[in-house]
């Protein structure tokens, strides 16, 4: 079997990188151990960065009708226990609320699409529904990678049925191991972890354990305002749970304590565990329970050798607050797509594809770095046994928690910062101009078009968005009323081969945000080059697509 692009693993990363490889006939095959998508709920949302790249694809109204109730609200809440004290709260808009509390907000919450509260499984199912509707993608879940070998001019491997039928010869042009932190593929090239692990916190910080339960009485019990989060903050134990359908079912996590084995645990001990984070009992059905380790901090020194990348957890481990692991890696399959469907295609050289690493090492490095200060915020914060006590001084320990916790929760979780601010600065394939971008902050995010980052958005006069007027692949961006002519941006286009759309705004506004008449925006929907005029148009496609090296 010969296919362009050979991707191991089914999770979010290698599902997005289906898509992006799907949607420009990319031959792709796709193999995944596991019989199909997640059932575990994993991962429970996706930031506004992620579904700007599914709008981008034409599904993000699918993911946002999935997940919780249009009407329910997806905020973050902090109790002592669940039925007993609140703590602190973020209040944040329902999937309803969303849709059209978007096009009034404007400075650092300026966007296409704002955060969906949504489990994992229900994105898998998504991004694999598309990515089997591509012609060129062959989707095979219950099929692993048992071996391969890069011989510098293809990759050949052999996939196996995981049931025991004969394995199969494939020969890819490339291979992309988004097969999860335990990876083969990057065990295979010998490529080492690097950063921190085994962070001993109160909380986030050590073993957990996993619940994934149903609990129709959870309502009847609970007696504060609904959220899509659920924190409790004890001396016993200490948990988080969040809301997978908004009636019944959701994803447990409490700390384990220093001589308890929860790998041997049972349906009764998840009950009792549950029911100390509850503070009453709540009778719980059990869909599936395990253990995981919280306190990683981890980017794999290198992100690819020779015809082979890595991507998603493969090649970054996160603590999950902030939730950044699975968006991270979402955007490394939209960076790494259309570089592998442009060196396929023939438009770029090989070199291109040395600016994954370049481009996405170090953004990784910067997400794990915010989600450890988030670790270290709210797992540092020592819950003492006097938070419960219905005393003077018990109400006094409760406000002082609920000031800190008031302000955790709005630095984990108010961070348009961190969901758009990441850049490329140090990248061979970015036309810098000497522009300074803002320094890098988690809770303000300040649009520019600064060569290197997301494009500064706007909601146009007609009411679409102005990153629905993008091109798929390249657009250039000629914006004010007197744009200078860019027919030599088409013509050297056209002579490389580059799928080019030049999109006139003449609006005033649009030129006061970009700063610049002319914008090449990339198919990830970042700026490549701005500036005055097409005169060196020839010579800023040759650099955007590494047809030359940057001097």
């Amino acid at each position: 079997m010969e296919v362009d692009v050979l991707v191991a693993g089914g999770g979010p990363c290698g599902l997005m990188l289906a898509n992006e490889l799907g949607r420009r006939g990319i031959r792709c095959l796709l193999v995944d151990s596991k019989p199909g998508t997640a059932f575990n709920p994993q991962a429970n949302a996706t930031q506004a960065r992620t579904m700007e790249h599914f709008r981008r694809h034409g599904f993000a109204h699918e993911v946002r009708a999935q997940g919780l109730p249009p009407d329910h609200p997806t905020d973050i809440a902090y109790f002592t226990r669940y039925a007993r004290h609140e703590l602190a709260r973020l209040r944040l808009p329902t999937a309803a609320q969303a849709v059209e509390r978007i096009r009034q907000l404007d400075g650092s919450w300026s966007a296409a699409e704002l955060p969906h509260r949504i489990s994992q499984k229900f994105v898998e199912a998504i991004l694999r529904r598309h990515a089997e509707a591509y012609p060129s993608n062959d989707i095979r879940y219950g099929w692993r990678l048992t071996g391969f070998q890069d011989t510098g001019e293809a990759v050949l491997a052999t996939v196996a049925p995981v049931d025991g039928g004969e394995p199969q010869a494939v020969t890819a042009k490339f291979l992309v191991g988004a097969d999860g932190p335990r990876s083969m593929v990057r065990q295979a090239l010998g490529i080492e972890w690097a950063g921190a692990s085994g962070v001993r916190r109160e909380f986030m910080g050590g073993k957990m354990f996993a619940v994934y339960l149903r609990a129709p009485g959870f309502y009847r019990a609970f007696p504060h305002d609904r959220a899509w989060m659920y924190v409790s903050v004890n001396a016993q134990r200490r948990a988080f749970m969040a809301t997978v359908d908004g009636v019944s079912e959701f994803a447990f996590h409490a700390a384990i304590h220093d001589g308890e084995d929860a790998d041997a645990w049972t349906a009764a001990d998840a009950q009792r565990i549950f029911n100390e984070a509850m503070g009453v009992p709540v009778p719980i059905e059990v869909l599936s329970s395990g253990t995981w380790l919280a306190g990683h901090s981890l980017v794999a020194q290198r992100f690819r050798r020779g015809r082979v990348f890595i991507a998603g957890d493969a090649a970054h481990l996160f603590t999950p607050t902030g939730g950044l692991g699975y968006n991270t890696a979402v955007e490394d399959a939209v960076n790494l797509g259309w570089k592998l469907a442009s060196v396929v295609r023939g438009s770029a050289p090989a070199g291109l594809l040395d600016s994954y690493e370049q481009e996405r090492k170090p953004v990784a490095e910067r997400n794990t770095g915010f989600a450890r200060h988030f670790a270290d915020s709210v797992g540092l914060f020592s819950a003492r046994p006097m938070l419960e006590e219905e005393s003077g001084a018990g109400a006094a320990e409760r406000e002082r928690a609920g000031l800190h916790l008031n302000a955790h929760v709005r630095l984990e979780f108010n961070i348009p910062g961190v969901t758009f601010g990441a850049r490329y600065d140090g990248s061979g394939i970015i036309v810098g101009d000497g522009c300074t971008p803002r320094p890098d902050a988690a809770n303000s995010y300040v649009p520019t078009s600064c060569p290197g980052g997301r494009p500064p958005h706007a909601w146009l006069a007609d009411g679409r968005s102005l990153y629905d007027t993008f091109n798929f692949e390249w657009t250039l961006l000629r914006l004010g009323p007197d744009a200078p002519d860019a027919s030599r941006f088409a013509d050297a286009a056209r002579k490389v081969g580059m799928d080019l759309a030049v999109v006139d705004h003449a609006v005033p506004d649009l030129l006061a945000l970009y700063g610049k008449p002319l914008a090449l925006i990339r198919p990830d929907q970042i700026v490549a080059w701005r500036g005055d005029g097409a005169a060196d148009a020839a010579s800023v496609l040759a650099r955007v697509l590494a047809r030359t090296v940057q001097g």
